[in-house]
């Protein structure tokens, strides 16, 4: 992954887009190459790409897979209920996707994986260099590439917005969305007791004032 990386921060690298996004016209041509889209097979056994991964299937027309587990013998062992065979598989992680990788080596079937640069491209054919552990990152990435496959397959012309939004690609931790409601809502009501209690006080200052003025009025 080395010819990907452009320069390095801190000692850190840092990936070169344009050759990104030449991989990524590079990997939407391949697959829009294809007689039928629903031979393409996407798969993620990491959270953070399964939503992408139906996402994008959904909008190009192929076919997925989100299983947290790669169930042994899909691609090989055609007496298994999952059996498919698919002409091109696209993975989100070449290190979690691992066994459907090798299984696709077996069968000689062309690999398109989202890599990272210290991901391994052993059967890897086509790999896009991004940050394949970032929800944000994967999703953009497939939703470019899902763009440029409605684009070569005539479903959309390149002037037209992607109906899809990105944000709809993105992994949504269910548990942290309560968490984050429920902070929320206690903010909320700490707020509302606090504009309460100044509405309390300056409603007690009020009526001193009132009775201050009787007192003074008396004498």
């Amino acid at each position: 992954m080395e010819r990907f990386v452009s320069h390095k921060v801190n000692g850190q690298p840092r990936i070169d887009l344009e050759q990104t996004y030449n991989k990524l016209r590079l990997a939407a041509r391949v697959i829009a190459g294809v007689s039928s889209l629903e031979d393409v097979l996407a798969i993620s056994s990491r959270n953070m790409g399964q939503r992408a991964v139906i996402k994008f299937a959904k909008a190009t027309g192929c076919n997925f897979t989100s299983d947290a587990r790669w169930t042994p013998g899909v691609l090989t062992n055609y007496k298994t209920k999952k059996f498919q065979e698919p002409r091109i598989l696209l993975v989100v992680d070449p290190y979690a996707d691992r066994n459907a990788i090798i299984e696709s080596s077996y069968m000689n079937i062309p690999i398109i994986a989202l890599c990272n640069t210290d991901s391994d491209l052993q059967f890897v054919d086509i790999a896009i260099p991004c940050n394949n552990r970032k929800t944000e990152s994967i999703s953009m990435i497939l939703w470019l590439l899902a763009r440029e496959v409605r684009i070569l397959t005539k479903k959309q012309g390149r002037d037209e917005p992607f109906e899809t939004q990105i944000d709809l690609f993105y992994y949504k931790n269910l548990e942290k969305q309560e968490q984050e409601m429920k902070e929320r809502e206690e903010r909320e009501k700490k707020k509302a007791n606090l504009e309460n209690q100044d509405d309390e006080g300056s409603n007690d200052e009020e009526d001193e004032g009132d009775w201050n003025n009787d007192d003074n009025e008396e004498d």
